[in-house]
């Protein structure tokens, strides 16, 4: 796989994927090669994937945000512990149907390793940016990967960086000013934007880790190129995972089973739909192109915005609406950018 012409094709890149994952096909026959380009080349039949992705979602993705938030008294690392649990059982018997191993390629592993430690981090982070702030603020704010994915790749990957490259950044850094609101830029009355302004400004950050975590990620993933298995990509994200969380969970002395049956249910839920909006989504960069996937992975702010409202009650304030309007019109743009591009 070639290099991207420009980092403007990793901001892209970005917003495709919810959590970032090497995009590869399963191991085929020509003739299911032959069929995957047909697929590729029929006109919108991979938009149904993503619209699967928003259903199951991954780490930041509303349906499942909606079940983090709805965990009473689990900390977000255990969250992230059971999910890494749930999706361990069913990756194991993958590696092992595929006989793809569970260490990779020996010039990959430590890219590999960053992968699942950087992975991993981002999706602790995003799941605790839930919990102590809305659902809009924090997913908006993770949205705004893009803007860490350009500036990653012209430090790491050697990218260019142009002058609209800079500009969508500006714009998508102005976006999470808005939600953000220091009181040192809008002055001292917060009140309006959240109860509790230091609990905001915690999922505030937590949720601007994930952006660059994620953002690292996809880096990385893209200097690996096609060398790894898919497959063996989500092992190291899940196995490392696991084992930062149970870290993290001795050195704060917290480990529990959630009381209620309805939250272990949750959790359950948590795990199933995190796997499943990784492979939709995944599944959506192989048969269609990445131009409307890019675009419809932006009603992640729509749909975060509309579960806010419905299931938790909370109206977002204009500043929220109008940071969100100048981080999505920041992706957007970078993509229809790419477009011109590529039509060159």
């Amino acid at each position: 796989m070639e290099p991207p012409e420009s980092a403007a094709e990793l901001e892209a890149d970005a917003v495709e994927l919810g959590e970032p994952e090497l995009r590869l096909a399963d191991p085929a026959s020509p003739g299911e090669e032959h069929a995957d380009v047909e697929a590729a080349d029929a006109p919108g039949h991979g938009r149904c994937w993503p619209q699967g992705a928003w259903v199951c979602g991954s780490s930041r993705e509303p349906v499942a945000s909606i079940f983090v938030k709805k965990v009473q008294d689990v900390h977000a690392v255990e969250i992230s512990a059971f999910r890494c649990v749930f999706q361990l059982l069913v990756i194991v018997p993958c590696l092992i149907y595929r006989k793809t191993g569970f260490i990779g390629p020996k010039g990959q592993r430590l890219f590999l390793l960053l992968r699942g430690i950087f992975g991993s981090s981002a999706m602790i982070l995003m799941y605790y940016a839930f919990q102590t702030t809305s659902l809009a603020d924090a997913t908006v704010i993770a949205f705004s990967c893009p803007m860490f994915t350009s500036i990653f790749a012209w430090m790491f990957l050697k990218e260019k960086y142009s002058l609209w490259d800079a500009f969508f950044t500006l714009f998508a850094f102005a976006g999470v000013i808005f939600i953000v609101r220091p009181p040192f830029l809008f002055g001292s009355d917060t009140s309006e934007m959240s109860k509790n302004y230091s609990d905001h400004i915690k999922g505030t950050f937590a949720a601007i880790g994930h952006a660059v975590l994620s953002a690292m990620t996809l880096v990385i993933l893209r200097k690996m190129g096609k060398s790894v298995d898919y497959f063996l990509s989500i092992w190291y994200y899940v196995i490392l995972g696991l084992l930062e969380c149970i870290i993290i969970l001795f050195a704060i002395g917290g480990w529990s089973l959630p009381y209620c049956g309805l939250d272990r249910l949750f959790l359950i839920l948590i795990g199933l739909l995190g796997l499943g909006g990784q492979i939709f989504i995944t599944k959506a960069v192989q048969v269609e192109k990445a131009g409307p996937v890019a675009i419809m992975k932006t009603m992640d702010v729509v749909f975060a915005f509309i579960f806010q409202i419905a299931f938790f009650n909370h109206m977002p304030t204009w500043w929220t609406v109008g940071g969100a309007l100048c981080v999505v019109a920041s992706t957007t743009g970078s993509t229809i950018r790419r477009w011109i591009q590529s039509s060159k």
